[in-house]
């Protein structure tokens, strides 16, 4: 690494750049972040409206993404679906993490009979692709907003625990546990103190990476119709509603697809972006 210039004896510090390709999906993230929180900020008006003079409408001026079947601004409803679509990513990831993580620190931590049998199920449940496993789920629970976030937070948990356990693993092996465990302190007070706050290190990296697959997961099961319902704004349910029409008004399932692969493809570089700092600095 070359040193740092000098400017009449003042040491400059380096400024690393920032690649484009991280620079603009952290830029697009922003914008889906404000567009879901504020979504009036891109598009005022009304998702709902309803105007049969502008079905199928071209992208134009006044409509820049155009109108499908019904006459509805499509740019407006991608806008306003965005509240709905990263709010179940969201809310599914959060699931994923509240039942992965307290159940892979058992494993790491808990005996040769608890880790065998969790890592066992993590593989049984790894075992099927999350979009399946979360099908199969929705067959039992049922259609709706509610059980596709619990589907996509159960089929998800088991990334989550897989890291946590293998985590918790290397960090219980660490000199200052076992100084910790050779002072005789409570495990409990072990556990909570040294392994998990070290054993965690990696979860803003699984999580922003698992954003992106759970946003996924949900347009999937919409466009299948078993999440949100028309007339709610939210990609997955634009698609189905607008496939029908594919030939004659594209721009209506264009633009929702856009905003899905966008979305997940933005996560998905921002992730990989923070997963290679975070080996990095641990390597160090």
């Amino acid at each position: 690494m070359s040193a740092a210039p000098v400017i009449q004896g003042w040491a400059v510090p380096r400024v690393r750049r920032i690649p484009v390709g991280l620079a603009l999906a952290g830029a697009f993230l922003a914008a889906v972040i404000v567009a879901a929180v504020v979504p009036s900020v891109f598009a005022t008006g009304d998702p709902l409206r309803i105007d049969l003079a502008q079905m199928h409408a071209h992208p134009s001026l006044a409509h820049p993404f155009g109108c499908d079947q019904l006459g509805r601004d499509v740019w407006t409803r991608v806008v306003h679906g965005t509240r709905q679509s990263v709010a179940i990513g969201a809310a599914a990831t959060a699931l994923a993490v509240a039942i992965g993580v307290p159940l892979g620190l058992l494993a790491g931590i808990g005996n040769r009979v608890t880790e065998t049998l969790l890592s066992r199920f993590f593989d049984l449940m790894g075992a099927f692709p999350e979009i399946l496993l979360a099908l199969v789920l929705i067959a039992v629970t049922g259609s709706g907003t509610g059980n596709v976030v619990l589907a996509i937070g159960i089929a998800a948990a088991p990334r989550f625990a897989r890291v946590m356990r293998a985590d918790t693993r290397l960090v219980a092996r660490a000199d200052h546990v076992v100084a910790a465990r050779l002072l005789t302190r409570s495990r409990v007070r072990i556990v909570l103190r040294h392994v998990l706050p070290n054993a965690i290190g990696a979860l803003p990296v699984l999580v922003t990476l698992g954003l992106g697959t759970s946003i996924l997961g949900a347009a999937a099961l919409s466009f299948l119709g078993f999440g949100t319902q028309p007339p709610t704004p939210e990609w997955g349910s634009m698609l189905a509603e607008s496939r029908d029409d594919l030939r004659i008004a594209w721009w209506a399932v264009f633009f929702p697809g856009v905003a899905v692969t966008a979305t997940v493809v933005a996560t998905t570089v921002v992730g990989r972006a923070a997963q290679r700092r975070f080996e990095n600095r641990v390597t160090a």
